[in-house]
């Protein structure tokens, strides 16, 4: 949703908003702060957890769990309940199913078990994104909300088809809220690979990027068999490359469809009327 002028933006009766960006920008800190005012929160990434994956995560849980007799006698009699408790701000059970390819003596998956759970998050996250409009309805006439905030994963320009004008995931996305991408700096960028390199974690990635990358690394590596990969280090690798892979596309979703605001700013958010006086700034520099 793009706007004429940002005191047009300002007299929006019921505000909805989509962020956008680099993990680590600020998406979820704002959303906390919204949260508090007359705005609902809508996560992408719980949505996905507790709606389109939690069945796969649960199913996980229990071939974990049946492989100790005790707890396989009482699953098979149904004495025990095996569930995934996921909040806004523990995504953990989706990120441990994700997991990272390689040497399973490391913990890590074999490839094919990978890419199939990517396959399953990619289902997941653009159902969650296909259900914005139905929780802006449920956030005003449910909850009594007069504002939504949806904080997406950072892996939305990977499920945007950008060869498709009439992509269902960025038409309904900007016929319904205003696009917001919050831009990292270059520092930001090294301390996040910094941050990264001491504690890798799961990620998501574009079909035929994930085919790419993983075979660069076993090239570079000089490593032939999937098992012999080390699973942090091709993390590590993977998540430098979709930096640089995913910040022309978060570009190109704002040109097309939104606005673009830099993280600074961002942080100097300290209440509601900071965060549409800056929205409403950048509307107006950027029309």
């Amino acid at each position: 949703m793009r706007f004429a002028s940002g005191k047009e933006y300002l007299a929006w009766p019921n505000k909805a908003v989509t962020l956008f960006g680099m993990s680590g920008v600020g998406k979820t800190t704002l959303g906390r702060l919204l949260r508090k005012s007359e705005w609902f929160l809508y996560s992408v990434d719980y949505r996905i957890g507790t709606r389109y994956m939690n069945e796969h995560i649960v199913d996980s849980f229990k071939r974990e769990a049946m492989k100790v007799p005790l707890l396989r006698q009482l699953l098979r009699s149904d004495s025990i309940y095996i569930s995934s408790n996921i909040t806004f701000e523990n995504l953990e059970p989706l990120a441990t199913y994700l997991g990272k390819p390689g040497n399973p003596a490391k913990g890590g998956l074999s490839f094919e078990e990978y890419r199939r759970r990517q396959a399953q998050h990619r289902h997941g996250e653009i159902r969650a994104l296909l259900d914005v409009p139905e929780f802006i309805a449920k956030a005003r006439e449910i909850y009594d909300y007069d504002h939504f905030l949806c904080d997406t994963g950072g892996s939305l320009c990977e499920v945007i088809d950008f060869a498709n004008p009439s992509d269902p995931v960025a038409m309904t996305l900007e016929e319904h809220t205003l696009l917001l991408y919050i831009r990292e700096t270059d520092d930001h960028v090294a301390t996040l690979i910094e941050r990264f390199r001491e504690n890798p974690k799961p990620m998501y990635y574009h079909p035929r990027f994930l085919e790419e990358v993983w075979a660069d690394f076993k090239r570079e590596h000089g490593i032939t068999r999937d098992e012999d990969v080390d699973p942090d280090a091709f993390a590590v690798y993977g998540f430098e490359r979709l930096i640089a892979h995913r910040r022309p596309l978060y570009e190109r979703i704002a040109r097309r469809w939104g606005y673009t605001v830099d993280m600074d700013a961002i942080q100097s958010v300290r209440s509601e009327d900071d965060f549409n006086a800056l929205v409403a700034e950048v509307i107006d520099k950027q029309h």
